[in-house]
């Protein structure tokens, strides 16, 4: 995993389990500060250093569920998201509702509380844009329709949509929840952050690697590889294929580390949704 001067991965130790969910901090900008169940540990890592901005990636909760607890703590805090996800930033029902469809009686302990962000604090970005004099903004759908990705000096920070992988392993996967997964999308946005040409991937689910173009290419053939898999098989089959396929080429140990960053039930759902809505939209 590289380390580089002026960038820190911020492990929250999601559930006591490190390498699961991390918090990029950018001198005094935050990208995805993690859920609010995280915030103690984020805090602590803070310790006096107070941000001055969020970077949203995009607003699932595993990314952006503390957002709302932050500026209550600082209320002058900037938080900077694609249009399409601002409106739950300020009004989360919907999104919090959705949720618990996934989650259920689990919500509150994986995520804790989710607070809405006002209206004032919110920076609508569309993609296109730089930010704070610094961070490139590019709109990259495929994991989610309000993902966004930024660059800064070379540093490509891409949430989800540059895939989970877990340090030591050279595994990449592809997280594939519901409820709006779109592999032509996620395709398009692999071939922008691509044409970037970054020195390294920043990702969520964990860590920063340098071998760029062998990380996007494998995302890529494993996202191919695993919708079609979705098509001919039933959920226990991918479950074990999924978790088949981590042990295999992470790593035993790393296994549930894994799958706590992208739990294969909703892999499987999200792409199974995907197939569904296609087949829909043809009849």
């Amino acid at each position: 995993m590289a380390s580089v001067s002026g960038m820190r991965l911020i492990d929250l130790m999601h559930l006591g389990r490190e390498r699961v969910i991390g918090c990029w901090q950018v001198g005094d900008v935050l990208i995805d500060p993690g859920p609010s169940s995280c915030l103690p540990t984020l805090l602590e890592a803070l310790g006096d250093e107070r941000p001055r901005a969020l970077l949203l990636t995009h607003i699932h909760l595993d990314h952006a569920g503390a957002s709302g607890s932050l500026v209550e703590r600082w209320p002058d805090l900037e938080v900077y998201v694609h249009e399409i996800g601002a409106v739950h930033m300020v009004d989360p029902e919907r999104l919090l509702m959705s949720a618990h469809r996934l989650y259920g009686e689990d919500m509150d302990r994986l995520w804790g509380d989710f607070l809405p962000v006002p209206d004032a604090n919110i920076r609508e970005l569309q993609g296109g844009e730089t930010v704070l004099g610094r961070f490139t903004v590019a709109y990259t759908p495929g994991h989610a329709s309000h993902h966004v990705s930024y660059l800064h000096e070379g540093t490509a920070y891409v949430g989800d949509v540059g895939g989970v992988r877990i340090d030591p392993a050279a595994l990449t996967i592809p997280p594939t929840p519901p409820p709006d997964i779109s592999l032509e999308a996620w395709h398009e946005s692999i071939a922008l952050i691509a044409a970037w040409q970054p020195e390294r991937l920043a990702i969520t689910h964990f860590g920063a690697y340098a071998d760029v173009d062998a990380q996007l290419s494998q995302l890529g053939a494993r996202l191919d590889t695993w919708a079609e898999r979705v098509r001919t098989e039933d959920r226990d089959a991918f479950i074990a294929g999924v978790r088949a396929d981590v042990d295999s080429h992470g790593g035993a140990e790393l296994v549930d580390t894994y799958v706590q960053a992208a739990s294969p039930d909703q892999l499987y759902a999200g792409l199974e949704r995907y197939w569904r809505k296609r087949a829909e939209s043809v009849r």
